[in-house]
């Protein structure tokens, strides 16, 4: 029998997280288009209507019916607007362990939403699922994105030398690839101790996920 995460929805102070709806599709291609979330991640460039709905209706369920992770959509709890993504992947549920990443829409950065979103997920992770690891991996000149990993009280623990191809625009503006380093950042339940209190102090930062 394949262990499953619970198809549920957090909350934060202002954020909700929730499972992604067809509404979602045209929101959700046009933060994918972004030019950082195209420089920084995998996903199809461009991103179409089509891409957005099959992640939506068939990819995005199928990570959590088939024990692979979870995918949660993140709105804006004021207005309902979706600000971004967080998603659990290469879950082990013998180990406990998973890997995070997370996007958040250019027009929310700047807010705090990444590390609100990512210690919201991490607190569920840990305190409801019982888990015991979670990781996350950056590449290199990603920085924005290893202050997000940092905020939340993430730990280095090495890097993997040319292990990610991101992209980047040529002389002619068109985008190529570029192979580059992976920063390895690991969480531990402990590890949460003191964060929620950190960032209400801080009041967040510009976030910016390392997602694929």
């Amino acid at each position: 029998m394949t262990s499953t995460f619970p198809n549920v929805s957090i909350s934060t102070e202002r954020l909700v997280l929730r499972p992604f709806e067809e509404t979602d599709a045209e929101a959700f291609a046009e933060m994918m288009n972004d030019e950082l979330v195209t420089a920084w991640t995998s996903v199809p460039q461009p991103y179409t209507a089509a891409d957005a709905h099959a992640w939506i209706t068939r990819r995005a369920p199928a990570e959590r019916a088939e024990g692979r992770g979870i995918v949660f959509a993140v709105d804006e709890f004021l207005t309902q607007r979706l600000v971004g993504t967080v998603r659990l992947s290469h879950t082990d549920w013998r180990v406990r362990s998973a890997e995070m990443s997370y996007v958040v829409a250019p027009w929310a950065r700047g807010e705090g939403y990444a590390s609100e979103a990512a210690l919201a997920t991490a607190q569920w992770f840990f305190r409801d699922q019982d888990f015991e690891r979670l990781e996350l991996r950056t590449a290199a000149d990603n920085t924005a994105s290893q202050q997000v990993a940092q905020k939340i009280g993430c730990i280095s623990e090495g890097v993997l030398r040319g292990a990610w191809i991101a992209r980047a625009r040529d002389d002619r503006g068109e985008w190529r690839d570029v192979r580059t380093d992976l920063i390895v950042w690991s969480l531990l339940p402990e590890d949460l101790d003191g964060v929620g209190e950190q960032l209400a102090d801080t009041g967040g930062f510009t976030a910016f996920p390392d997602w694929n």
